[in-house]
């Protein structure tokens, strides 16, 4: 019989979201016979201790007996219980300098560890994730931004509201005035910005429509990498050489910085690739972008003006082009910044629920059902204590 234990988040600020809600421990339950499911109780988990009692799910500040633990955010090394197997997003595969101790700590306790960024499908994609929301909630804040910025209409934050529907339902009652987004980035993330898009009303348009042509209403252009990268030989696109040798290549997005208001990024970057303008670029008078909801919130890359993130609570920083200095936001002469690094916390209810289905789905039966699975042995960056031969390049990150 498996036992699996729902354990409290303790990195702090804490997070409120949570690997399954109630009722999914519930499906676990009736779904895999046998399986029992102990959840340690938390006074800013999303779902309450009494949620989850009321459905009959044990609620145990002691996990020892559990075989397997589901987290969302990093553990603290301190509450790392010896031997066990342990899902969370541990933000280590890229030898993040801030996490070494804790990959050390799960080797030195000879635990399995499953990072849910790396379950993946064959073809790459993440199995489970939070990108939708951080798409979702990123388009929002940029809206929330883009209305403190030109006083035309006020939005509450979604972390302020109760839910994903009572979040939009305020889209209807806002008479929107002309402006111009540009979205960057085709994942989950610029998918959950596209969601919001759809939500509020605003019209899609081309890119070439969105560089030539006048409106009279709110339009955006969804850019994709072949919009605003380019061989610097001239040769035809090819996205797979792009994402192999990204220094043979140059950005072509600069024309858009003359055409835009509000810019989303949601792209996948990393410091071989190009970055979008330069902080030259944004002392241009014909750089028009007064607002940039860095939802990819990359510090000094794509969008070079981040750099820093910023919080829940105080999410947008004004950036000074000319001092290249970081102001109080909504001035006259600042383009304002959108960087919070942990946006679907805005509505863990949500999030949890579309999260916890995932893992239903397509993780559960995989992990409780099966002998041996590709799919987990795959994302498993230690097992009891020694790193996997995948992750193996992580040795001198450890050493």
């Amino acid at each position: 019989m498996a036992v699996i234990g729902l354990i409290r988040e303790g990195k702090k600020p804490y997070d409120k979201r949570v690997a399954f809600s109630p009722e999914q421990c519930l499906e676990i339950i009736e779904h895999f016979p046998g399986t029992r499911v102990l959840v340690q109780p938390s006074e800013h988990r999303c779902f309450t201790d009494q949620q989850y009692a009321e459905l009959g799910i044990e609620l145990s500040e002691d996990l020892s007996i559990c075989d397997i633990l589901f987290g969302v955010k990093e553990v603290p090394v301190d509450e790392l219980v010896p031997g066990k197997t342990y899902f969370f997003f541990s933000h280590t595969i890229k030898k993040q300098p801030y996490n070494r101790n804790l990959l050390r700590t799960i080797l030195a306790k000879n635990i399995t560890l499953v990072d849910y960024e790396t379950l993946v499908w064959e073809n790459g994609s993440r199995v489970a994730g939070f990108g939708r929301f951080a798409g979702i909630v990123g388009a929002h804040e940029g809206f929330v931004a883009w209305g403190k910025k030109t006083g035309h209409y006020h939005l509450t934050p979604a972390w302020k509201c109760a839910n994903y529907k009572e979040m939009t339902n305020q889209y209807k009652s806002i008479d929107w005035r002309p402006f111009k987004i540009v979205l960057t980035g085709n994942g989950r993330v610029a998918h959950g910005c596209l969601e919001v898009l759809k939500k509020v009303g605003i019209t899609e348009v081309t890119p070439d429509e969105f560089l030539n042509d006048k409106f009279n209403k709110p339009v955006y252009a969804h850019l994709v990498s072949e919009d605003y990268y380019a061989h610097k030989d001239g040769r035809e696109w090819d996205k797979a050489d792009f994402y192999r040798n990204p220094e043979s290549y140059e950005s072509t997005f600069l024309p858009y910085t003359s055409k835009c208001d509000l810019m989303m990024n949601a792209v996948f970057w990393n410091e071989r690739i190009p970055r979008f303008f330069s902080k030259e670029d944004m002392k241009s008078r014909d750089f028009r972008i007064q607002v940039i909801a860095d939802i990819s919130c990359d510090i000094n890359g794509s969008v070079p003006a981040t750099m820093k993130d910023t919080s829940i609570e105080n999410p947008v920083f004004g950036y000074h082009p000319y001092s290249e200095s970081i102001e109080e936001p909504y001035q006259t002469d600042t383009i304002d910044i959108m960087a919070v690094s942990n946006l679907p916390c805005e509505l863990p209810v949500d999030a949890s629920l579309a999260f916890g289905d995932q893992l239903l789905r397509h993780v559960m039966g995989e992990l409780l059902k099966k002998e041996k699975s590709r799919m987990i042995e795959q994302a498993t960056i230690a097992k009891s204590g020694v790193l996997t031969p995948k992750y193996l390049y992580l040795s001198d990150y450890v050493a």
